[in-house]
């Protein structure tokens, strides 16, 4: 069970956690071996991998499962979300639209992880609008370039794994990522300034290859389910613990967080998500907005 992030991340944390569920609930019929940071598979190749066989489960970002449907960007629309219970009540109306999706891929959604809300690495605070256009920043999907690029920065979406390389040699200069994605990478050693700016809480999804999961008999597809749910529960639950904790490591490692931007970049923030959700609405069709409907 492979994941593009860390063992410490919070999709690491995930697959730990449903491997532990699992032999517990299957009696040790079913065992998972993780796989952390990849393992060879790139996080753009994870779900066409599991729903080929190649691998048997993974958990994707959002943002790269975005690229094979868009319904999988909703958690990481800009400022649709203002705290945790808000990320909650979002997934739980948009669950049976996710379960669609990934058995259209030929999928089963396991769980999701919900990621601390993303903020900008850097080696500035970025306050103000002017401070954005001196960043080339790496986003996390297709949505996030557009907002970034419409606020002056120069934005690539890209995979942690793509992301790494790029900072060391100078070709990105910023990172749109929670603290728990930083922490994890430990992205201080390039970007000393964290700035919260709660762009979104987005969410990491956990599936399986469907024909696998039906093959099952009965009691160990029980299993599965119930693993699922429970580690879904844990990851929920986490969430707030996670994030005193990556500020404490972030402090640890001498990271300046900065908590307050300027009205004119919030202003002008807000004008970019509306038109970046609306872009979204326009692409995912009519079950995202009725998503939204029921959201707002």
């Amino acid at each position: 069970m492979a994941t593009d992030y860390p063992r410490d991340s919070v999709s690491g944390a995930g697959i730990l956690t449903f491997g532990q569920e699992l032999a517990r609930a299957s009696n040790n019929e079913l065992i998972v071996t993780p796989a952390f940071e990849g393992s060879g598979i790139k996080a753009s190749q994870t779900l066409a991998a599991i729903s080929g066989s190649t691998l048997p489960a993974g958990d994707v970002f959002g943002g790269v499962a975005g690229a094979t449907d868009p319904i999988f960007l909703l958690s990481s629309l800009p400022f649709l979300t203002a705290s945790t219970a808000d990320a909650r009540r979002l997934y739980e109306i948009a669950r049976p639209t996710y379960d669609a999706a990934f058995t259209r891929l030929g999928l089963k959604l396991l769980y999701v992880s919900p990621w601390p809300p993303s903020g900008i690495w850097a080696k500035i605070p970025v306050r103000e609008p002017s401070d954005l256009a001196q960043l080339h920043i790496r986003t996390y999907d297709a949505t996030s370039s557009a907002v970034m690029n419409a606020l002056g920065a120069h934005a690539q979406s890209l995979t942690f794994g793509e992301t790494m390389p790029l900072l060391k040699n100078g070709s990105i200069d910023a990172v749109l990522s929670s603290g728990d994605g930083g922490a994890g990478r430990k992205l201080w050693e390039y970007l000393p300034v964290y700035t919260k700016l709660a762009y979104a809480f987005p969410l990491s999804f956990a599936a399986m290859n469907r024909p696998l999961y039906d093959a099952l008999e009965r009691k160990l597809r029980d299993a599965v389910d119930a693993a699922a749910a429970h580690t879904q529960m844990l990851q929920w639950a986490a969430i707030e613990t996670r994030l005193v904790r990556n500020e404490e490591t972030m402090r640890a490692n001498k990271v300046t967080i900065v908590g307050d931007v300027s009205p004119a970049l919030r202003k002008r923030a807000a004008a970019a998500a509306a038109d970046a959700i609306a872009g979204w609405k326009a692409q995912v069709g009519a079950p995202g907005r009725a998503i939204l409907d029921r959201f707002s």
